[in-house]
């Protein structure tokens, strides 16, 4: 699961999925499950749900880690 490698012509290419589960999310972003769905509830991140299933779009998710270093260059002040 997560990055699945697809063979093409003795080609092996890596698919980085756009949505991502809750586990794969946490494993991305190193954030707990309980943050994720604070971040989706307050419309910081693009999430869908799909009957019970919770989908977190991936480029929302690195936008918001990119926009949270901020003026501080990723470095904690």
């Amino acid at each position: 699961k997560g990055g699945d490698v697809v063979s093409e012509d003795d080609e092996k290419i890596a698919i980085t999925p756009a949505w991502l589960n809750y586990k794969q999310a946490e494993a991305y972003s190193s954030l707990s499950r309980t943050t994720l769905w604070q971040l989706i509830n307050a419309r910081k991140i693009k999430a869908a749900r799909i009957g019970r299933a919770v989908r977190i779009e991936r480029d929302s998710l690195q936008a918001f880690m990119e926009q949270s270093t901020g003026k501080s260059e990723g470095w904690l002040q």
